[in-house]
């Protein structure tokens, strides 16, 4: 007979792979089909113990009172069909006498339930109290699914340790015969900490925090950055929703956003807080580590490198690590600093759009203000400049749709009835949530920019999928030519029927000669629109101009080698170097 070894399911490798990281060893196992691929693997590795039982009731009970003898995790698993309903009653004692049952129940391909097939039983709905997690692990063809499972698998298990309760792991099967794999892959350990007196040590190397949208920090959660940043030469990379006003915010999507990559970019160490970030450009950077700090203790892995997760408050978090570190380096943050002031420099003359309206206005956003941005194209276009540091910024990120932006910016002016806030959206988004403009409590504190070009511009950007299509895009993807197709007269008259005070530009001179009284530091006796035409091509060719600097920075340099090249030869060239070496 042919030696049995564990499945070529690697699914059923990486769990196997990680209860055995975790030292979880116990399994009370029933017989059925769709668990063959795991109990056949266990069966032949000693570092299990493995017992029997028929009836999936009595060993849901079994594994409760083996759970509550050893304090030790119970495995129970299960084949397909009604065996998993019978371990609800079982599992419901577990979640209240809070026991660390894990039940694997293995399962077809969950894309036959509800088909009328043998055997297959749909488990996505549970009751509330028979586990404190779920999971379903799906077959893996792909390096995204395989991550996705080791991710899932590491949350599960610990959660079951952590918290002392049931879990449930539902697990898809091939029903492979193939038990040829002598060696288990070696998983990524994903940790959870959530004691300061057992954490890591954070080694020496390039360290970056990433903060995606936040709430503002208050004065000892930026000190306590601040401090982190002096002591392991570390920078805070930020766009417009990440809240820190701090001594070593980076806002690097100018420098981001050019290709190729930034070599700041690349770093050992990430630490990421906050939540949802809409700077695509700074995502791209690429640690081979992450730690994710928050309080939910969820592991969110959005840069797919994720090795801890600190379970408390950020300033827990920092406080530790800045306590036992060396002193003060910035050669990081002066590196991040001089490469965007070089790129800042040298940005051309940007076409009418709202990447040059952010241009010529962030900076001059009156300071105490609150700023609201549109998702996508204006988020993007502001994140390239920044504002003074005492204006706030927020941006709807959570949900990342378009509806509601001028209503949380009103929302927001309510509660501060003498600070001025001001907003810029799209047309789609405008028209979108417009009837906000005609609720009765709009204060004079508000100031609204419309960037008019027609269309959803985002859909018509060189660089977005829908643009391949040309002006076909206009009808479906884009939605061009509704609310008015661009009318000079549509916005003017809703706004000032409303009592608003409405200003209106469509070239860069208007455009300036309008925005002293939009910017006016104190509030008037109006709400403001001010309504801003721009063209979607200009919108495009702005983008591509300011993503496009160091490309043409080294354009230069490689026609400046290449010039060389052919006046003294390759020979020379080559002679050259060795000089240099």
């Amino acid at each position: 007979m042919t030696p049995k070894y564990y499945s070529s399911e690697r699914n059923i490798q990486i769990l196997i792979s990680l209860l055995k990281h975790y030292n979880i060893k116990k399994v009370i196992a029933s017989p059925g089909a769709t668990n063959v691929s795991f109990v056949a693997s266990i069966q032949q590795d000693d570092f299990f113990e493995i017992y029997s039982c028929v009836d999936e009731r009595s060993a849901a009970y079994m594994a409760c009172g083996m759970a509550e003898e050893t304090g030790e995790p119970i495995i129970i698993n299960c084949t397909g069909a009604t065996s998993s309903r019978n371990y609800m009653p079982g599992l419901t004692e577990a979640y209240y006498r809070k026991l660390p049952i894990i039940a694997i129940t293995s399962t077809q391909n969950i894309l036959r339930v509800g088909h009328l097939i043998a055997q297959v039983t749909d488990r996505s709905k549970k009751p509330s109290d028979i586990v404190i997690k779920d999971t379903y692990i799906n077959i893996i063809n792909t390096a995204n699914e395989e991550r996705d499972c080791v991710l899932k698998l590491n949350d599960i298990l610990q959660h079951s340790i952590e918290h002392s309760g049931p879990v449930h792991i539902n697990i898809a099967t091939t029903y492979s015969q193939d038990f040829s794999v002598k060696d288990l892959p070696n998983c990524d350990i994903i940790t959870r900490i959530t004691h300061l007196n057992n954490t890591p040590t954070l080694n020496n190397g390039k360290i970056a925090i990433f903060i995606g949208s936040h709430k503002p920090f208050n004065t000892n959660e930026e000190t306590a950055i601040d401090n982190f940043c002096a002591r392991y030469n570390a920078v805070a990379f930020c766009d417009h929703t990440s809240g820190y006003k701090g001594k070593y915010r980076v806002l690097y999507s100018l420098v981001a956003g050019q290709r190729p990559i930034s070599n700041n970019l690349m770093v050992d160490t990430l630490i990421h807080i906050g939540e949802v970030s809409g700077d695509y450009y700074t995502l791209r950077i690429q640690p081979k580590e992450v730690w994710r700090i928050n309080p939910d203790g969820e592991m969110r892995d959005t840069f797919r490198k994720l090795k801890y997760v600190f379970e408390m408050n950020e300033i827990d978090f920092f406080n530790h690590y800045s306590s036992s570190a060396t002193a003060e380096n910035k050669s990081y943050f002066n590196s991040c600093q001089d490469e965007l002031k070089e790129i800042s420099t040298n940005i051309p003359e940007l076409p009418f759009s709202n990447v040059w309206i952010a241009q010529q206005t962030a900076h001059r956003i009156p300071q105490n203000s609150v700023l609201h941005l549109g998702i996508l194209n204006t988020l993007r276009s502001w994140n390239f400049f920044d504002v003074d540091k005492n204006v706030r910024t927020n941006c709807n990120v959570g949900g990342f749709g378009i509806d509601g932006i001028l209503s949380t910016l009103i929302g927001a002016s309510l509660t501060n009835p003498h600070k001025l806030y001001f907003g810029v959206i799209g047309d789609l988004a405008f028209f979108y949530d417009m009837n906000a403009l005609g609720n009765h409590n709009v204060g004079n504190n508000v100031r609204i920019m419309l960037i008019n070009n027609g269309r959803g511009t985002e859909f018509r950007n060189y660089d977005h999928p829908g643009n391949a299509f040309g002006d076909n895009a206009d009808a479906y993807i884009a939605a061009a030519g509704h609310f008015g197709n661009k009318s000079v007269q549509l916005i003017r008259h809703y706004a000032e029927d409303l009592g608003y005070k409405y200003l209106t530009a469509n070239n860069k001179t208007s455009y300036l000669e309008n925005l002293d009284e939009f910017l006016a530091p104190s509030i008037g006796d109006k709400p403001i629109i001010f309504e801003v035409f721009t063209d979607s091509t200009d919108e495009s060719d702005a983008l591509k101009a300011i993503r496009s600097i160091k490309i043409e920075e080294i354009s230069t340099s490689q026609k400046i080698k290449s010039g060389i090249r052919n006046i003294i030869g390759d020979k020379a060239v080559k002679a050259i170097k060795k000089i240099i070496r």
